[in-house]
C-alpha cells in the first residue's frame, strides 16, 4: 500500500549529531573556570530546551543558547573574546561539509521510480536547504518538506499535501520521538534507524511493538522489506 517514503535527513541521510557534541564538549571545555564541564552541558540543554518555542531547531539556535547559558552561568562575566568564540563554533558548524550515512544515495536511486521519495525533516530552513544542496542528493526527491516541528498535526498535514492516506505514508528516520511515533499513531508506516549517538531531547525510553514499525540496523537493510 506504501505509496510515499519520507526520509528524516538529520543523522538519517548525513552526519549531523556527532558535530554538535563536538561543539558542546569545547563549549563546556570554554566555561571550565566558573562550572564543571557535566554542568555546564546540563545547563546548555535546558536552555535549548527552554528556547525552541523562540528559535526551533538548527545550528542558529544553537549558537543563541550557548551565548546565553554562558551569559547566565558566569553571572554576566563572560568576556567578548569569549562570545566571539562561542560564535565562531556556530560558524564552524554552519561551514562543516556534508557527509553522507553509508549506502544512502544507493539506497535513494533503488527506491526513485517506484515510490514518491520525499524528504521529511525538521530544523532551520536555511541551513537545511544549504546541508541539502551541499549532500547532492536533492535530485532523488519528489517533495522536500523543512518542518519547524514533528508531532502528528504536522505529519497530518504533510500527508494530505501528498494527497495521500496516513496507510500509503512510510516514514524513515533515527528518532523514534519524532520520526517514529507520530506517524504510527497517525496509522502510517515507521521504519526506525538508530544513530549511534541522540540529543538527549530526542531520547524515548520505549518498545516500540507496533504491526507497522520495523527496527532496522542501517538504511541499506530498507530494501528488504520494500
Amino acid at each position: 500500500m506504501i505509496k510515499i517514503l519520507a526520509f528524516d535527513a538529520d543523522d538519517t541521510l548525513w552526519h549531523n549529531e556527532v558535530f554538535f557534541q563536538e561543539m558542546e564538549k569545547r563549549f563546556s571545555t570554554l566555561l571550565e573556570n566558573y562550572l564543571p564541564q557535566h554542568t555546564v552541558a546540563r545547563e546548555l540543554l535546558q536552555t535549548e530546551i527552554k528556547n525552541i518555542s523562540l528559535y526551533g531547531y538548527g545550528i542558529k539556535a544553537f549558537m543563541l543558547s550557548m551565548i546565553e547559558t554562558a551569559i547566565r552561568i558566569t553571572d554576566n562575566q563572560v568576556t567578548s573574546a569569549d562570545i566571539e568564540k562561542i560564535i565562531g563554533f556556530g560558524q564552524e558548524l554552519l561551514n562543516k561539509p556534508v557527509q553522507l550515512i553509508d549506502g544512502v544515495e544507493n539506497v535513494l536511486k533503488k527506491f526513485n521510480g517506484n515510490y514518491k521519495v520525499v524528504m521529511a525533516t525538521k530544523g532551520d530552513l536555511l541551513d537545511q536547504e544549504r546541508k541539502l544542496k551541499k549532500s547532492g542528493l536533492e535530485r532523488y526527491f519528489h517533495h522536500i518538506e523543512i518542518m519547524s516541528e514533528k508531532k502528528e498535526e504536522d505529519f497530518k498535514r504533510l500527508i494530505r499535501h501528498l494527497d495521500v492516506t496516513p496507510e500509503e505514508f512510510a516514514m524513515i528516520g533515527n528518532s523514534l520521538k519524532s520520526d517514529i511515533l507520530p506517524v504510527l499513531a497517525l496509522g502510517g508506516y515507521g521504519f526506525h534507524i538508530p544513530y549511534h549517538v541522540t540529543w538527549s531531547h530526542e531520547r524515548v525510553e520505549a518498545s516500540v511493538e507496533h504491526e507497522k514499525f520495523k527496527a532496522l540496523t542501517s538504511i541499506s537493510d530498507l530494501v528488504k522489506f520494500l
